[in-house]
């Protein structure tokens, strides 16, 4: 029985031995995993710092020029815009990076505002296309917006441009606003951010391959300094008997004032005159097209020719060339140097050749 006990004592001083092994192992074990553990922590936390650090600067390279994202690749939206009278006042045009005002049959001008990533609920009101605004959509690789268009346009539209009809989509991107006291025709407007909702439906191509057609400084550029600088206080341009389109510099704010035929240029929702930061005029020549009464026109804006670059009180000459109608126009200053223009939106005023340029 002694040597029993015995035998039970050794046996519990082996478990116990055993026992603190395992713990030892397990304790050892367990350190191991923290310290792997807080390692991979470091690691990840230095490697989201550098990461965020990255974004960043990408966030401040981005941020440089406000008017767009310079590295975006998203599709333009380039809408059709009326400019007949009675359609005054227009809408959410203060969001368009780019505006492109050209003349149409009577004497009218249309305008087509380009819009990137800021997206108004409200723009219009929309009118129909003519198929020579089609060639500046086409140079900004924008999907087009209208609402009817002449056939020339149509005929345009068939070969394959990418576009929304306000004729074939009223009721759902496309709206009416009835509160407005003018006429029908006058009262279509579009929402750009459902636009955007509907372009991968419509199998769009979402993203773009094409640079943005100006460059843009994010440093004041002072024009002053360029061959052939004159001063830009006030500016019209007569498109015709019926329509003049007209800017005054605001010193103050490195702005030009928006005016049409001798009133104030203004938003229909927040009543605020609309303003440019850069102008560029030039003229083409314009011409009715035969065989049809509805006076449309054709325009001669494939080649080259000479305009004007207006910013910060300034213009100076400059020339263009266009191409080809999907080519983008290349403004240059009189020493063949592509012009770049100042941070902010930019109004092409594209004028007949029998127009008056006062500057």
């Amino acid at each position: 029985m002694g040597k029993g006990r015995k035998a039970k004592q050794t046996e519990k001083k082996i478990k116990n031995k055993n026992g603190v092994k395992l713990l030892v192992i397990i304790l050892v074990v367990l350190i191991l995993i923290a310290g792997i553990l807080l390692t991979l922590k470091i690691l990840n936390k230095g490697q989201a710092e550098q990461t965020t650090g990255q974004m960043e600067n990408e966030n401040k390279e981005e941020s440089q020029v406000q008017i767009v994202n310079e590295n975006s690749k998203t599709r333009p939206y380039a809408i059709m815009i009326n400019n007949n009278h009675e359609a005054w006042p227009q809408c959410g045009l203060k969001d368009a990076y780019l505006i492109y005002e050209i003349v149409v049959e009577g004497g009218i001008t249309r305008m087509m505002a380009l819009y990137k990533d800021k997206l108004p609920e409200k723009v219009g009101s929309v009118r129909s296309a003519r198929h020579y605004f089609i060639d500046y959509a086409e140079e900004n690789d924008a999907i087009f917006i209208h609402w009817g268009g002449s056939p020339q346009a149509y005929s345009r539209l068939d070969s394959g441009i990418d576009s929304f009809d306000g004729i074939a989509l009223e009721g759902t991107v496309f709206f009416r606003d009835k509160t407005l006291k003018r006429y029908y025709e006058h009262t279509g407007f579009v929402n750009l951010k459902k636009v955007k909702e509907q372009v991968e439906n419509k199998g769009y191509d979402r993203d773009t391959n094409k640079d943005l057609l100006l460059n843009y400084s994010a440093e004041e550029i002072d024009l002053s300094t360029v061959e052939g600088a004159t001063i830009a206080n006030d500016i019209t341009l007569k498109y015709s008997q019926y329509h003049t389109t007209s800017y005054e510099y605001d010193e103050q704010n490195k702005v030009y004032k928006r005016s049409m035929s001798g009133k104030a240029n203004v938003d229909l929702e927040t009543e605020e005159q609309y303003t440019a930061k850069n102008i560029i005029i030039y003229k083409v020549n314009n011409y009715t097209l035969s065989g049809q009464d509805k006076a449309r026109q054709e325009l001669e804006n494939i080649g080259s020719g000479s305009g004007y670059y207006v910013s910060n009180g300034y213009s100076v000459p400059i020339t263009w060339e266009k191409t080809s109608h999907s080519g983008q126009t290349v403004y240059k200053y009189q020493n063949g140097e592509e012009i770049t223009v100042n941070d902010g939106n930019t109004f092409i005023q594209i004028c007949p050749t029998d127009s008056t340029i006062t500057i």
